[in-house]
């Protein structure tokens, strides 16, 4: 359901695509725009105030900052227990199923109700509170992913030591494991088709004045493997298990191919140099830490080396941004916190477009500069944070798009888990991973705001009859109209649930 690949950001200026896009000049005017729009504020601030920011926003982010700052590595290196817990997994010192789940599930629920107390017990202002609230899902999901693959593969290299057990006594039984890989080449040389002549990585043994041409058996073997291996993935010679795969026995063959499908999924899709348990260790855990994805593989498409160029790029871009968005916050924001006794309606006008333009370019600071930076440093060479969102047609869509490291993370590990651990229906999969999401959204305004409201939850749900509604054959074909109320409920949505959380 999840795979990796190389690929580029839309944004950014390497991808070949975006650059011929016939819409990119508005990407351009888009910043120029914003930039003159900051001068002039600044202008206008410096000839009333006498300077063109006040910098309270600048104290409040700066309060305490230190001990964030140790929190924050504190709950990062701590993330370093589960290496334990993996090697633990795999030696059998403790089954995953179901002590592993169990005591996985119960340290990361800890690990993010500490990091929760915490910022209550600081007292931070949101900006803080919000970080380590947010920086401790990443780890609890990237924690989870790291343990559930292990977990799983534990009992995926339990089943193939098994089958492998069953082979090699089936194997016996026709007359010795030797002579059942002789029979299983003989009967791969019967049912291959004949090999193109001239092919260089095939060595032909061709007598003088014959019209025929002879493939050694595991040539022969090593080409059918080369036909069935994943996504260009080179395995080598054939193992034992592919080669008996084709054994005239059908229990031989049978148990052979079961156990080769258990062998791909314990080594790496990419490159076939992992082997799980190989990959347990501090270094690929930081590797993987490093790496801007929240699900654990054992190989991902990597890029050859690290580019400062690029890098400088990102920073400039990241401070840059930073600051634009500094000061559509200080400027246009904080002035305007709700109160009870404002309007409503002016409420919400006065901060639709701050929000808005707040909202893009956080966008922009997170998946284009952040994810784009710590990939490259990474070698991590699947750059699709986000797809087109800008073009959703519906909620679901949106969901799909904006935010795909955490949509990758429910998809694997919450929507297909519910379906393969508790046997729900697609429809009850999806219902369920919603309100998890919402649940987790929901605590993030409790920590921010200090208060339990509820009301980004139920805006969330109300999403799911939505969905259904936008999947109307008659309302689905109006791409546009689909686009014009997206658009029109994310700009309402950021004021709204403002409103709704500071003045109620």
């Amino acid at each position: 359901m999840v795979t990796f690949a190389p690929r580029k950001s839309h944004f950014d200026i390497g991808n070949e695509a975006s650059y011929t896009n016939q819409f990119r000049g508005f990407f351009t005017l888009f910043w120029i725009s914003l930039f003159l729009f900051i001068v002039s504020t600044y202008i206008r601030s410096v000839e009333q105030a006498g300077s063109p920011l006040n910098l309270e926003f600048a104290t409040m982010m700066s309060r305490d900052a230190m001990t964030l700052a140790l929190s924050d590595a504190v709950l990062v290196l701590s993330t370093g227990i589960c290496v334990l817990f993996a090697k633990a997994i795999s030696t059998g010192w403790i089954k995953y199923y179901w002590q592993g789940i169990l005591l996985q599930h119960l340290w990361q629920a800890t690990m993010l109700a500490v990091a929760v107390t915490w910022t209550f017990n600081r007292q931070w202002p949101w900006v803080q509170s919000g970080f380590l609230t947010l920086h401790s899902f990443v780890m609890m999901m990237k924690v989870h992913s790291y343990l559930s693959v292990n977990g799983e593969l534990a009992s995926v290299d339990k089943r193939a030591r098994a089958l492998l057990g069953q082979l090699k006594r089936a194997a016996e039984d026709e007359g010795g494991w030797d002579a059942a890989l002789q029979a299983a080449e003989s009967a791969m040389i019967q049912q291959e088709s004949p090999v193109e002549i001239g092919t260089p990585d095939v060595p032909l043994d061709i007598p003088a004045g014959s019209t025929t041409s002879y493939v050694d058996v595991r040539t022969v073997a090593t080409l059918r493997q080369r036909l069935l291996a994943h996504s260009g993935k080179d395995i080598g010679p054939p193992t034992p298990s592919e080669i008996l795969s084709n054994h005239p026995s059908e229990k031989i063959a049978s148990l052979a191919k079961a156990h080769t499908e258990l062998e791909y999924e314990l080594t790496g899709s990419i490159e076939g140099k992992v082997r799980w348990p190989q990959n347990i260790s501090f270094y690929d855990f930081a590797w993987y830490q490093l790496t801007p994805t929240l699900v654990y593989e054992l190989e991902y498409p990597r890029t050859q080396s690290i580019r400062p160029l690029y890098v400088f790029e990102k920073s400039v871009a990241f401070f840059g941004t930073f600051a634009l968005l500094y000061t559509m916050v200080e400027t246009f924001i904080l002035p305007l916190t709700p109160t009870p006794e404002q309007s409503f309606a002016r409420s919400l006008l006065d901060l639709a477009m701050p929000f808005m333009i707040s909202y893009l370019l956080l966008f922009y600071i997170i998946f284009e500069c952040i994810c784009n930076a710590f990939a490259e440093l990474s070698y991590f060479a699947d750059r699709q944070f986000y797809d087109d969102w800008w073009n959703s047609t519906s909620w679901d869509e949106f969901s799909r798009k904006w935010n795909k490291p955490v949509h990758t993370f429910l998809l694997r590990h919450v929507y297909a888990s519910s379906i393969s651990s508790y046997k729900l229906s697609r429809q009850g999969a999806m219902f369920f991973t919603f309100c998890f999401s919402a649940l987790a959204h929901e605590l993030v305004m409790a920590v921010v705001t200090k208060k339990i409201r509820f009301y980004l939850f139920i805006l969330q749900i109300a999403q799911i009859p939505l969905i259904a509604i936008g999947r109307i054959p008659a309302i689905r074909r109006n791409k546009l109209m689909g686009n014009i109320v997206f658009w029109i409920g994310l700009y309402a949505g950021f004021p709204l649930l403002c409103v709704a959380y500071v003045a109620y």
